[in-house]
């Protein structure tokens, strides 16, 4: 059955789903970051539906297709109910597009499908998404494209554009696009700076109260423990850890730093400090790893573990005291410069 594709860009603005640029301050951005923006004025990205080839068959990502692997290997009830949603939709767009009615209960319901088969090259291959600066609307409920690029979206059919917010500030390397349900954005939004806000308030407790805490928490954190001393002015470990907490160091994940801060924060006193010092003894040299995969005491030649995790352990311990203290005694030395 031939079709041809109209693509239409519905920019009805009461609409709560859209595809939008994904956009990040603090990834470099050939420049654009600073005015906010992911493309240069008037560019935009067009990409066809994702499709994987096996021994020359061909498989789209349409998130339509109850045969794809995402849906075989679900559990046996979500299974079921994922195959009847994904037969209801078929159903109602093959009465749309191609005005044939299929019951989404029929056994033989895929026999009877024209357009919507899943190896209908000559239709899903006309299935592309084209996106820019400017929101890109979509209206599932009237447009049975829009319909069809939303549940390929969710999918992952489309590389260019992540599934949700969340998905988009998860991806090692961030998306041009992402798909926006205006009520779940907001929400992953407001969360993740609530999770901020109170990082921020634990730190600024522990730099009223608890500076202590607050020196063993930086060493931990920072990719560059050996710059703090007892001798470092408080408000650089401060400003050192606000920057963390706001994604400005190596670790750009703003939910991510604020989450590891405040796990830190509810840590033992006593687990945080030899934490900080397994970190700065390794930095000195004091315990190196061999060829074995264990980590050891270089002065006494004593095996710690396989991990920090490990070697904080160890200290713990009281029967390895003696070996625990000299670790501490060397590092100490340092943060007293």
């Amino acid at each position: 059955m031939s079709i041809t594709i109209v693509e239409r860009y519905p920019q009805n603005k009461k609409s709560t789903v859209s595809v939008r640029p994904y956009f990040d301050s603090t990834i470099n951005n050939m420049g654009l970051e600073k005015y906010g923006l992911s493309l240069f004025d008037g560019v935009f990205h067009e990409e066809q539906l994702a499709c994987l080839e096996i021994n020359g068959i061909k498989r789209y990502v349409t998130g339509l297709n109850e045969f794809a692997p995402e849906v075989k290997f679900l559990p046996d009830d979500e299974r079921e109910a994922k195959i009847r949603e994904i037969r209801k939709v078929v159903s109602q767009l093959e009465k749309e597009l191609a005005a044939n009615v299929v019951n989404p209960d029929d056994p033989d319901f895929w026999n009877k499908i024209k357009l919507l088969k899943p190896d209908n090259d000559e239709f899903w291959s006309k299935i592309a998404i084209r996106c820019g600066n400017e929101p890109l609307f979509l209206e599932p409920a009237k447009d049975p494209y829009d319909l069809i690029k939303l549940y390929a979206i969710e999918s992952n059919g489309f590389s260019i554009v992540a599934k949700n917010y969340d998905d988009a500030r998860r991806r090692a390397v961030p998306p041009k696009f992402y798909l926006d349900r205006a009520e779940e954005t907001v929400t992953i939004k407001t969360e993740s700076k609530k999770l901020r806000n109170k990082a921020l308030s634990e730190l600024q407790k522990m730099f009223d109260k608890n500076q202590g805490k607050l020196f063993y928490i930086a060493k931990v954190l920072d990719i560059d423990s050996a710059q703090y001393k007892k001798s470092t002015p408080n408000d650089i470990v401060y400003d050192n850890m606000d920057k963390y907490i706001n994604g400005e160091t190596i670790e750009t994940d703003k939910t991510k730093t604020a989450e590891k801060f405040l796990a830190l924060a509810n840590e033992d006193l006593t687990n945080l400090k030899l934490r900080a010092v397994v970190k700065d003894s390794s930095f000195y040299k004091y315990i190196v790893s061999k060829s074995d995969g264990f980590i050891y005491h270089l002065e006494s030649s004593t095996m710690l573990g396989r991990t920090p995790a490990d070697i904080v352990e160890y200290m713990k311990n009281p029967l390895n005291q003696d070996v625990s203290d000299k670790i501490i005694e060397k590092v100490e030395k340092h943060w007293k410069e």
